[in-house]
C-alpha cells in the first residue's frame, strides 16, 4: 500500500482487541448502572436515524471516541430498554454476566460449529447442557442423547416448531406418499404462537387445514380435549390425515396451560406428532412445585423451552428436544462432498447442522454453560421464584383497586388486568384501557403490552427483568394508577 505496513488493516491485533474491549466492557457496565434513568421505551419518530447518520459509510477510519459518542447520542435514544428494571411488556429477554461473558468467549473464539469435526467441544458441550437442563426438568429419559432422542440449542422457538414440523411432515409422506400434501391437518388452540401459522405457510401446509381450536374463559383459555378429538374425527371421516399438534404450556396473551397428558392420548392414539411450546413457563418448571406444568411430557414427540427468556441466558438460547433424532435428520439433512469427513461418514457423532434449517451455527453453548456453571441450579430456582412472588405482589396490587380487575388466574410471573367497564358498556371499557396503555408507555416510566381475550383488550404485566425489584413494581403500579385516575376523571 502506499504509506507500507502501517496502514495494512489488521481486525484481529490483539492489544486493540485489549484496549477496545476493556472500553467497550466499562461502557455497557456503566450503562447497566444508569439503565433506569433512561425511557423504558423508545420515544423516538420513524426515521428519526437517518436524519442523524450520513448516507454513506466513512471512507476513512473513525476513532472508538467518535464511535461511542454516535452511539450515545443517536443510538440509543432509539433504543427500548429491554433489561430495564421496569420493562414489563411481552415477555422477558434475560441477559445477565454469566450469559455476557459466554457470549464473548463464543464471539472471541469465531467458530462455525456446524459438524463435529468444525469444533468437536462445541457439538459435546451442546449435548451436555442439554441434558443437564433436561434432568433440571425431570423430562423423559427418551430426550437425553444417550439414546435416540436428544436436545439442540436453536435460535427461537419458533425455528424449534418449524423444524419438528417439517420433520413430522416429512415421516408422514414417506409413509403415504408426496401426494398427500393436501391432505395434512395441523392443530392448535387460538391461544398458540403465530409461529405455528408461519411455520405451516412455510412447510406448505394447506390453509385450510390448519385448524384453531376455539379456547374460553371457563378454562383460563386452555386448550379443550374435547374439541380436539372432535375436529380429529371429523378430518378422519373425511379422509385427511392428521399429523401435528402444537400445545402451549405459558401461553403468549396469558400464560394459559394446555392439558398435556390428556391431548397427548389423543395424539398417540391417532399417530399425531405432539409437540410442546413452553418457551416462557418452561424455566419455572426446573422448579420442583411448578413441575406439575408439564406433566404429560412424557406422551410428547418434541418440547422447547427458551433460556433466553427466563433464564438468564442472552438471546439467542431455545433449547429443543425430541425423542426421535432421525425425524429431524431425515428431513433436513445434506451431505454435499465439501463436508464429507470420517466422524461423520461412520455415524460417530452429531452434526447439528442436519437439526436446524441454517448451515451455520455459533457456539452457543458456551452461554448456557456459564450460566450454570457460575449461578447453580439452586440459585437460578431462587431467581425464578422471586419474579413469581413479585408478580403475586402486583395481582394483589391490583385486586385492591376497584377500578381495576385480574383478567384470568395467575401461574407464573405474568399479571392479565384491566379497568373495569363501566355500566357494562364494553366498547367503551376496551377504548378506555388502549388509552390507558398508551398513556402508561408514552410515560417512559415502564412498559407494559397487551391482547384481547374473549374480545377484552387486556393489559399485561409480565415480570422477569433480571435488575427488577419490588420498587420498581410499586412505581410501575403508582404510575398506572396515576394514568388511570386522569382518564377516569378528565
Amino acid at each position: 500500500m502506499e504509506n507500507g505496513s502501517k496502514n495494512v488493516l489488521k481486525p484481529m491485533d490483539s492489544e486493540q482487541l485489549r484496549e477496545y474491549g476493556h472500553r467497550m466492557v466499562d461502557f455497557i457496565a456503566d450503562y447497566y448502572k444508569t439503565i433506569d434513568k433512561f425511557p423504558v421505551l423508545s420515544q423516538v419518530q420513524p426515521g428519526y436515524l437517518h436524519k442523524l447518520l450520513p448516507d454513506f459509510a466513512p471512507y476513512h477510519p473513525e476513532t472508538m471516541d467518535q464511535v461511542l459518542d454516535d452511539f450515545r447520542t443517536k443510538i440509543l435514544p432509539g433504543v427500548t430498554h429491554w433489561q430495564s428494571p421496569s420493562f414489563f411488556a411481552y415477555y422477558p429477554a434475560n441477559s445477565s454476566v454469566a450469559g455476557f461473558l459466554g457470549e464473548m468467549l463464543s464471539v472471541g473464539l469465531g467458530i462455525i460449529g456446524f459438524s463435529w469435526i468444525t469444533s468437536p467441544a462445541a457439538t459435546e458441550l451442546e449435548m451436555i447442557v442439554l441434558d443437564w437442563l433436561a434432568k433440571l426438568l425431570n423430562l423423559p429419559e427418551q430426550f437425553l442423547s444417550k439414546g435416540n432422542g436428544g436436545g439442540v440449542i436453536q435460535g427461537s422457538a419458533s425455528e424449534s416448531i418449524l423444524v419438528v414440523l417439517i420433520a413430522a411432515r416429512n415421516k408422514v409422506l414417506r409413509s403415504v406418499g408426496q401426494n398427500a400434501l393436501e391432505k395434512l391437518v395441523v392443530y392448535s388452540s387460538d391461544q398458540t404462537h403465530s409461529a405455528l401459522q408461519k411455520t405451516c405457510q412455510i412447510a406448505g401446509i394447506y390453509p385450510a387445514n390448519f385448524r384453531v381450536l376455539e379456547t374460553d374463559a371457563s378454562t383460563n383459555y386452555a386448550m379443550r380435549p374435547e374439541l380436539l378429538q372432535e375436529a380429529v374425527s371429523q378430518d378422519l371421516e373425511a379422509g385427511l390425515i392428521p399429523f401435528f399438534l402444537c400445545a402451549t404450556v405459558g401461553t403468549t396473551s396469558s400464560t394459559a396451560v394446555d392439558p398435556l397428558a390428556e391431548l397427548g392420548t389423543i395424539a398417540n392414539k391417532n399417530g399425531i406428532w405432539f409437540h410442546v411450546d413452553a418457551a416462557y413457563a418452561g424455566s419455572a418448571c426446573i422448579c420442583p412445585e411448578y413441575r406439575q406444568y408439564i406433566d404429560g411430557v412424557e406422551t410428547t414427540d418434541s418440547f422447547n423451552t427458551s433460556p433466553h427468556k427466563w433464564l438468564l441466558t442472552n438471546f439467542e438460547c431455545s433449547l429443543l428436544w425430541v425423542k426421535d433424532q432421525d425425524s429431524l435428520t431425515e428431513a433436513l439433512s445434506t451431505n454435499p462432498e465439501y463436508l464429507k469427513n470420517k466422524a461423520s461418514q461412520a455415524n460417530l457423532v452429531i452434526d447439528y447442522k442436519d437439526w436446524q434449517v441454517p448451515l451455520g451455527r455459533s457456539f452457543r453453548s458456551l452461554k448456557l454453560w456459564m450460566v450454570l456453571r457460575l449461578y447453580g441450579s439452586e440459585a437460578l430456582k431462587r431467581y425464578i421464584r422471586n419474579h413469581i412472588k413479585l408478580a403475586r405482589y402486583f395481582e394483589q396490587l391490583v385486586s385492591q383497586d376497584p377500578n381495576f380487575e385480574i383478567v384470568t388466574p395467575r401461574i407464573f410471573s405474568l399479571v392479565c388486568f384491566r379497568l373495569v367497564p363501566k355500566e357494562n358498556d364494553e366498547k367503551k371499557c376496551n377504548n378506555q384501557n388502549r388509552k390507558l396503555l398508551d398513556a402508561v408507555n408514552s410515560s417512559g416510566k415502564l412498559f407494559i403490552s397487551h391482547t384481547v381475550l374473549s374480545g377484552k383488550v387486556v393489559l399485561r404485566c409480565a415480570i422477569g427483568a433480571p435488575l427488577t425489584e419490588e420498587k420498581h413494581v410499586t412505581e410501575a403500579w403508582k404510575v398506572i394508577q396515576d394514568e388511570a385516575s386522569f382518564l377516569l376523571h378528565k
